[in-house]
């Protein structure tokens, strides 16, 4: 009885560890690229509770073309191009961030974002294939206030991380513009609004998760600064 016991705890052990290996040379693999957007309604994972709610707030907010997509744990290990066919981004170009800023000259008087043109902190959405240029949004927010705050007030770097988190609610590579906890103003690189297709992707709220949308949605709903500010 025993001998046979054992050679069933064998045969089951043999089996659990070709599902294993069946799990990962599945999970391994990408799916081909598609430029195409990919529906809400196809994902294959569960939604989340930050994806319910995010999905709710964009909703409500008359967004409807937009999507989840969870992505797996070493995403920011691969490359650009290994991103963009995961996602069915239409072009590396279309792979964007949410970066908080800090404004470390502002006045005495400014510590918060009651004023979106002269606001403490600002978050700004750029492609990763680009190079952020924090002069271009110093002039941009010197030329906003008229000239009537002296431009060296305005010295925009990025926020410390805790200051990211506490703000927004999000960590670091899930930063998002969407459901943040404090109304921090958005500065959308002007790059972003002349892609084409019109739909980009940025962080989804986790560092797993990714949001699609469309850029004429997006601007209707965040109504961020569209600037110039970032090169090539």
């Amino acid at each position: 009885m025993e001998k046979s016991l054992a050679e069933l705890e064998r045969i089951q052990t043999q089996i659990l560890e070709r599902i294993s290996k069946l799990e990962l040379s599945s999970s391994a693999s990408l799916p081909q690229h598609n430029s195409t957007p990919i529906p809400t309604s196809t994902q294959n994972d569960a939604v989340g509770a930050t994806e319910a709610r995010l999905s709710a707030i964009l909703r409500a907010n008359g967004v409807k073309d937009f999507a989840f997509k969870r992505v797996p744990a070493d995403y920011y290990d691969w490359s650009l191009d290994d991103r963009r066919d995961v996602l069915g981004a239409a072009s590396v170009h279309h792979l964007c961030k949410s970066i908080v800023l800090v404004n470390t000259q502002a006045q005495s008087s400014v510590v918060d974002c009651s004023d979106r043109n002269n606001s403490k902190y600002y978050v700004v959405v750029v492609q990763y294939t680009a190079r952020f240029n924090a002069e271009a949004v110093k002039n941009f927010l010197y030329s906003l206030n008229e000239g009537k705050i002296a431009k060296k007030k305005f010295n925009l770097r990025l926020a410390p991380e805790e200051t990211s988190v506490e703000l927004t609610g999000f960590e670091h590579n899930g930063v998002t513009c969407v459901g943040m906890k404090t109304d921090i103003p958005v500065i959308l690189d002007e790059a972003i609004q002349k892609l084409s297709p019109d739909f980009f992707w940025l962080g989804g709220g986790e560092i797993d998760l990714k949001l699609g949308i469309r850029t004429s949605e997006f601007i209707n709903f965040v109504k961020p600064f569209i600037v110039s500010c970032s090169s090539t």
